[in-house]
């Protein structure tokens, strides 16, 4: 790397480590970057030169495995694009993901959103049987389009660190979760939306929601976890009004 193409940052880190620190601290490391770079080749440029006791987590380098969600500069972002030249000031600073328990630096605790994604049954739960022989459940593209882009969700909990409704009741459900639902709540194939329903039409589901819509701002996949959201309301208030006052269109 020559000096022209080095750009010098401070990059500010969260460090804690159970074992031997009472309390989370900060460190600054200096960092030679290349303009090109983004925030993650700057954690792999300390932990491989300057400190291999860092610890965060990463994997993919494009966006697409969720796991390097983090805050820079207080806000919720993969650092996988969280790029350097975004950054004139020439000081980030990197903390873990909001709203989740830090286990070690960067490193937070996920079982609270991996058990509110499973209570939702994020998988197809077919309408009917049926041997392979008798051929694949097909579907229209207008039938893919509704909802195709909620597919796109990457489980990297960015609209859960941006949720202040999940920040304020760590019971919430949560915008990743819902939209899951959501998403095989639409598709064709599927018959388990009543088994859903049950989850996310609770007090702790889609009606803690207050419509901030910041999940949708943070979403680095564009998903739109707020939109979904209001929609899951629409519906959960259509099979209120048939169950109650109109009982005999409820399926």
């Amino acid at each position: 790397m020559s000096e022209l193409q080095k750009r010098q940052i401070q990059l500010e880190v969260l460090r804690y480590n159970p074992e031997t620190d009472t309390a989370p601290r900060y460190q600054t490391y200096s960092v030679p970057c290349l303009e090109e770079w983004v925030v993650l080749d700057a954690l792999n440029y300390i932990k491989d030169h300057l400190d291999p006791t860092l610890s965060y987590r990463w994997s993919c380098h494009m966006a697409v495995c969720g796991s390097c969600g983090m805050m820079v500069n207080g806000e919720p972002k993969l650092a996988c694009k969280a790029f350097i030249h975004e950054y004139k000031e020439g000081q980030i600073k990197v903390e873990p993901i909001a709203n989740f328990p830090i286990e070690r630096d960067l490193v937070t605790s996920v079982e609270d959103f991996i058990t509110k994604l499973a209570s939702v049954k994020p998988y197809l739960i077919p309408k009917e049987d049926k041997p392979v022989s008798a051929g694949e459940f097909k579907q229209t593209p207008a039938e893919l389009k509704k909802f195709k882009q909620y597919t796109l969700c990457i489980n990297c909990m960015l609209c859960y660190a941006a949720c202040p409704q999940y920040a304020l009741v760590p019971e919430f459900l949560g915008p990743a979760a819902i939209s899951m639902a959501h998403r095989y709540n639409q598709d064709s194939r599927d018959g388990g939306r009543d088994q859903r329903q049950e989850v996310i039409a609770s007090d702790e589901g889609v009606w803690e929601c207050s419509f901030v819509g910041a999940c949708s701002e943070v979403c680095p996949k564009h998903v739109d976890p707020a939109g979904a959201l209001q929609q899951v309301k629409v519906a959960s208030t259509i099979d209120w009004y048939k169950e109650h006052l109109m009982p005999w269109m409820k399926k």
